[in-house]
């Protein structure tokens, strides 16, 4: 499965705000935010800001890096 990754900047009310929007075939499937030093252990690390369709998630997760979330993404569209 190919997704395809573009980064922007998100106005997430934090300092949060390094990004990736996740496309597959085209379409928008997920938002993906890169963790600020505000947030401890967690510093550098992605989480799903936001999720559509099978991406969606009431927990969202946090990934070490973008091939962890990209794999995860795509076990949810298989």
């Amino acid at each position: 499965m190919n997704l395809r990754l573009q980064p922007v900047q998100v106005a997430t009310g934090s300092d949060d705000q390094e990004s990736q929007l996740v496309f597959h075939e085209g379409f928008l499937v997920a938002v993906l935010v890169r963790l600020s030093d505000e947030h401890g252990a967690d510093i550098g690390k992605w989480f799903l800001e936001a999720g559509f369709g099978r991406v969606d998630d009431p927990s969202p997760p946090i990934f070490a890096d973008l091939d962890e979330a990209q794999a995860w993404i795509t076990s949810q569209l298989a």
